[in-house]
């Protein structure tokens, strides 16, 4: 069945937010791509799917600008089906130790990482009930942000961040519990091959996204499983 899926965080080609545009507009939905700049590489794919691909300029660290793509997205479609959360940023001293690490960095690595989704959920949240089946919200998250299975003395903001939308996850996954028309998950999603310096990545992304895709199907209407989930479907520690 035909569905429409909006997407955070797609203009890197390697990446994964985009190797999910790929997967789903294969599948035949209907697919918004949100990015906060342009992308050649959102503009070349959109020549192969005119009809289903819209790119949405949106800066999630924006209200003003993630509010005016709701708009213009409710212009376009009924509803959504499916929201990915998939945007992140980092500190540019996210690989220091806290000794070195410059803390006025870290908020506004949170204010897109973990508010950022937020703010996506808010403004599409009328859509998203609008779905005639359950719509799912899908929140990328990390290993990372587990506190159970922290290991690192680096990355301190981007596991922050992490750890925080994980929280926001599971509250809104509480106030979701008794309504049939909303669904949310938190997923690590593994080590890719999403850029240079992560070449030994065992996944390949766009097969990664396929397998993905398959995962967010199997639990769009499971409310009693796992809320942070691992790529297999299995519980992560918090």
């Amino acid at each position: 069945m035909k569905q429409y899926v909006l997407i955070t965080g797609t203009g890197r080609e390697m990446a994964l937010g985009f190797n999910f545009v790929r997967r789903y507009l294969e599948q035949g939905d209907h697919v918004f791509a949100c990015v906060r700049k342009p992308s050649e590489a959102l503009e070349k794919l959109r020549q192969a799917y005119p009809e289903t691909l819209t790119i949405l300029e949106m800066d999630i660290g924006s209200t003003a600008s993630v509010n005016a793509a709701a708009c213009k997205a409710a212009e376009i479609a009924p509803c959504l089906d499916l929201l990915i959360n998939n945007a992140v940023t980092t500190s540019p001293d996210t690989n220091k130790e806290l000794e070195d690490f410059d803390l006025d960095t870290i908020c506004p690595a949170f204010n897109v990482a973990t508010v950022g989704a937020l703010r996506v959920i808010k403004a599409f949240l009328p859509m998203l009930r609008r779905s005639s089946r359950t719509a799912l919200i899908v929140n990328i998250s990390s290993e990372a942000g587990s506190i159970g299975a922290c290991y690192r003395t680096t990355y301190i903001d981007y596991g922050m961040s992490k750890a925080a939308l994980n929280m926001a996850t599971k509250t809104l996954h509480n106030s979701f519990k008794d309504d049939p028309k909303l669904n949310i998950l938190c997923v690590h999603p593994g080590w890719m091959r999403t850029n240079e310096g992560n070449a030994r990545a065992p996944l390949d992304p766009y097969a990664h996204a396929e397998t993905m895709r398959l995962l967010f199907e199997a639990r769009r209407e499971d409310k009693t499983g796992p809320v942070f989930i691992t790529y297999e479907g299995e519980a992560y520690p918090w």
